[in-house]
């Protein structure tokens, strides 16, 4: 049983061979006011991560054999203890103030989820890439199947009680955080913007997400398309599943049915169809040659016209 311990956010940070970044991300979490924890989950690094954490005071440590970074954010939300959480990959870090401004926030609001920008930092250059401003979101869901600028877990502050409802899925872990936030969206939370950028959200050439290559690839695409069939149809059983919110997703699947093509374009065809289903006046995002092509020629000869020309190219 979980030990009661007054906490106003809980910080969870996975983390695997991450020792050249770890600490910029702890440390922007430490000048918090509010009654704060830093879990760390070291998902069995092997870069002298576990060492240096030992070292180490104010936070609360564990190391599990590498299991992936699902497993580990659901070892640290079983020990967490604050009424709100933050998840932080050990390569991001946050704005100094963000934990305090966005818990007053919710505590004010009384919100389930309090939201800030992301902005983007570059590893190689150590240049920042601001994001655009956001504006109040009308509709939670409708942003997280669109899968727009904002919607990155890092911005936001989660209340615990609710997460417990939803923990990450190991089912779909190269796209896990879509399937949390989608999910987390099921449950209608109240939410509240904080404006302003509550992290940075950094590129460097071991990220995952950019290594995925080969079956990787594919599985990765496949969870996709099975998340959105999953809370679409959720959505439609209950009756919750608007035109804006079709829309919405038509905008991730019609990029992910061009990425499916490159290996199975049969299955690529039933998303293009599906798509048109949802939003039979869907216009394709496309310009110029390529728009063109897909307008005239349709996705299935475009696709081959395109796989011709990647095969030239190498």
């Amino acid at each position: 049983m979980r030990e009661e311990i007054n906490i106003d956010v809980s910080i969870i940070i996975p983390t695997y061979n991450r020792l050249w970044c770890l600490p910029r991300a702890i440390n922007s979490c430490r000048a918090a006011q509010c009654k704060t924890e830093i879990i760390i989950v070291d998902d069995g690094s092997t870069d002298g991560t576990w060492d240096w954490l030992k070292k180490q005071s104010g936070l609360i440590i564990f190391y599990q054999k590498n299991q992936g970074q699902t497993y580990a954010i659901n070892k640290g939300l079983e020990r967490a203890n604050g009424k709100y959480v933050r998840f932080l990959d050990s390569d991001d870090f946050l704005v100094e103030g963000i934990i305090d401004e966005q818990f007053l926030n919710a505590e004010s609001q009384q919100a389930d989820l309090v939201y800030s920008g992301v902005d983007m930092y570059n590893e190689i250059n150590k240049e920042i890439v601001k994001s655009p401003e956001l504006n109040p979101w009308n509709d939670f869901l409708e942003v997280q199947l669109g899968n727009s600028y904002g919607s990155h877990f890092l911005g936001m502050l989660f209340k615990t009680e609710w997460v417990r409802k939803v923990p990450r899925r190991p089912d779909f872990a190269f796209r896990e955080d879509r399937m949390f936030l989608l999910e987390y969206g099921l449950l209608e939370p109240k939410i509240s913007l904080v404006k302003g950028c509550a992290g940075y959200w950094v590129k460097h050439p071991e990220q995952m997400q950019a290594n995925y290559r080969g079956w990787k690839s594919q599985v990765t695409n496949w969870q996709h398309l099975n998340i959105y069939k999953k809370i679409l149809g959720d959505l439609a059983d209950n009756g919750k599943l608007t035109q804006l919110r079709k829309n919405a997703a038509c905008n991730v699947l019609w990029p992910l049915a061009h990425w499916i093509a490159r290996d199975y374009p049969g299955e690529a065809i039933e998303v293009v169809n599906w798509i048109y289903e949802l939003n039979p006046s869907f216009k394709i995002p496309e310009k110029g040659t390529l728009g063109l092509f897909y307008s005239k020629l349709g996705f299935k000869t475009t696709e081959k016209i395109l796989k011709i020309r990647r095969a030239l190219k190498q």
